[in-house]
């Protein structure tokens, strides 16, 4: 029986590049600079690195780049696209005016940046947990993609393979006498109760 490769996509604590800050959870400040990470396919990372990123023409927050704090967000992208296919580019940006979007239905939600509905955004930013993404995780859309600098591409990395049978393979194993652990734990409760009312 073979097994599927897994992936995990860590990133070990680093220092963050001078000036620039990790933000976690609440609102970006405007005129910050912040880490964030975007996910893509490994041949459209080629592509972003030699000629910098381009917005998307459409998306829950209208045209832009689509980038989140979260790398657990940014690693889900592009959807439909097994893990060993993407990468996920940690990058600075610059938000310059932030606007917060936080329902579907905001009068700002597709046209943050344009100067005819008012007040000019150069990111508009969707918390997390309002109800607008499936995840739940937050989300930035960037309207200029030179406010956004790469700093590194993180690749998900294999997850080593289990080697020899697994216990429910394992010949012998308690696996082929489930009525066996079902007894086992019983005799485990009734001697914890004892203990405790003896």
């Amino acid at each position: 029986m073979s097994q599927q490769q897994s992936y995990s996509w860590e990133e070990d604590d680093f220092q963050l590049p001078y000036g620039v800050e990790k933000c976690g959870h609440k609102q970006p400040n405007c005129g910050r600079t912040y880490v964030m990470y975007h996910g893509t396919t490994r041949t459209n990372a080629t592509a972003i690195q030699r000629n910098g990123f381009k917005q998307s023409e459409d998306g829950m927050l209208g045209r832009g780049v689509y980038l989140s704090r979260d790398l657990k967000k940014a690693s889900r992208y592009p959807f439909n696209t097994p893990d060993s296919e993407r990468v996920v580019f940690r990058v600075k940006v610059n938000v310059g005016n932030v606007i917060k979007i936080n329902y579907q239905g905001h009068p700002r939600q597709n046209n943050w940046h344009k100067r005819r509905y008012g007040e000019v955004f150069d990111t508009a930013w969707c918390p997390p947990d309002c109800g607008m993404t499936k995840s739940g995780l937050e989300e930035d859309c960037v309207w200029d993609p030179n406010r956004i600098k790469i700093d590194r591409c993180i690749a998900p990395t294999p997850a080593p393979l289990m080697q020899g049978p697994t216990v429910a393979e394992a010949p012998g194993s308690m696996a082929e006498a489930p009525g066996a652990m079902m007894i086992m734990g019983i005799g485990i409760i009734l001697l914890f109760l004892y203990s405790i009312f003896a």
